[in-house]
């Protein structure tokens, strides 16, 4: 049997090694240009050192905001030896398994995108109301730092974007997940500063007794956010509340030294409803631990921004709808970990996080990643409509 092309290409893609530190940045870029040209489309890059590669469908009206579909090309590290086939060989077993680093993360959707387009074009749709941006971003997987760079550029702003989607996430049972918002990444190191001294006497004022009422606080409130979730009957999902993670701990230089301080380092994830009000939890677990404790932040996320989700929206309404008409059942959800969606949110852009991934294990980051054929073809007939109803959204007020 013939191989459709749209798998085909998928597997070119994934053959290509743009795995984090060192992507293959040059041929990934061929390949885009390649595409873009075979396509008909118009193509740009920003930052050659590390792509922001745009290919374009002009509008019939310029003047309308545009349809931004955005995806990412690098992807995590592998590690070969725990991998059944090669992460970088697209092996499709007899099963019509696609094994590959960024199978699931995130290059079936920027293939996806595409191809739907290659479809729309032989069907006659070559060209619709509002332009269509295909977006290709070169560094999600370490922060995205040139995303955050670029939604706030003049280059940017002349890609009139008024609606984006991005990567979601698999969905393990048969309901498709659309992501509104994501949690915001607050990274933070607590010292606590304390007295040394020797190792076999009860040293005053140490940095491990607050060290421990510092934990007890923190562990106090990840509990009642786990039982909030937990006690909800289904009506909050993670994304919901707010995750702590104890990551690092450092301090000390020997065994019978009293440590002047002692620094743990936590993960936490914000919901976006109690963003606003969150560094006075902190504040609290600092007044708890006692005097000579400080904290700093290595990473905080202020997006409080989600994407309207309700049908007075016409962005969502069409894209409801046509998720709806496909018979697809659906669940709006706050995003648990993060995303370059969380630049343009920040922005006040909307964006909807959506991979059509369903009844599939949940892979990224995991050995043995790999993506179904036939839902990865689902996939493109689903973005055939979803990109020519969202590119065809009449003017309005919630959609300019």
């Amino acid at each position: 049997m013939t191989e459709d092309i749209s798998v085909t290409k998928f597997r070119e893609y994934l053959r290509i090694d743009t795995e984090q530190p060192e992507p293959d940045y040059e041929t990934c870029t061929k390949f885009l240009e390649a595409y873009a040209a075979e396509l008909g489309l118009e193509f740009f890059v920003y930052y050659p050192k590390r792509p922001m590669v745009i290919l374009t469908l002009p509008g019939t009206d310029k003047s309308l905001k545009s349809l931004f579909l955005y995806s990412h090309t690098d992807v995590v590290p592998t590690f070969k030896e725990h991998w059944t086939h090669d992460p970088y060989s697209a092996f499709k077993d007899d099963n019509g398994r696609i094994y590959g680093r960024g199978a699931q993360d995130m290059k079936c959707v920027g293939i996806q995108y595409l191809e739907a387009y290659r479809r729309l074009k032989s069907n006659g749709h070559s060209q619709f109301l509002r332009t269509i941006h295909f977006a290709f971003g070169a560094d999600e997987e370490i922060s995205g730092p040139i995303m955050k760079k670029f939604v706030t550029t003049p280059e940017f702003s002349k890609l009139n974007v008024g609606f984006a989607l991005d990567e979601g996430l698999a969905s393990e049972d048969d309901v498709y997940k659309a992501f509104y918002g994501e949690r915001c990444v607050w990274w933070v190191d607590i010292k606590c500063g304390g007295s040394p001294g020797h190792g076999s006497r009860f040293v005053p004022n140490d940095a491990g007794s607050k060290y421990r009422r510092l934990i007890n606080a923190v562990y106090e409130f990840r509990d009642s956010e786990e039982k909030r979730l937990n006690e909800s009957n289904g009506k909050l999902r993670l994304g919901d509340v707010t995750t702590v993670n104890l990551t690092q701990v450092s301090g000390g230089v020997q065994t019978n030294v009293v440590p002047d301080a002692l620094t743990a380092t936590f993960d936490i994830r914000v919901t976006p409803s109690q963003v606003s009000t969150f560094e006075d939890t902190i504040k609290e677990w600092v007044k708890v631990a006692g005097e000579g404790v400080t904290y700093t932040f290595a990473e905080k996320t202020m997006t409080k921004f989600t994407t309207p989700i309700t049908d007075d929206d016409d962005y969502w309404k069409t894209f409801s709808q046509t998720l709806k008409n496909e018979n697809m059942k659906y669940s709006p959800e706050i995003f648990t970990a993060a995303t370059d969606s969380r630049y343009l949110r920040e922005h006040g852009y909307k964006s909807i996080g959506f991979s059509p991934m369903i009844n599939t294990p949940v892979l990224l980051h995991d050995h043995n990643e790999f993506l179904d054929e036939s839902v990865f073809l689902r996939g493109v007939e689903v973005y055939t409509k979803l990109i020519k109803n969202l590119a065809s959204v009449p003017k309005s007020e919630s959609a300019p």
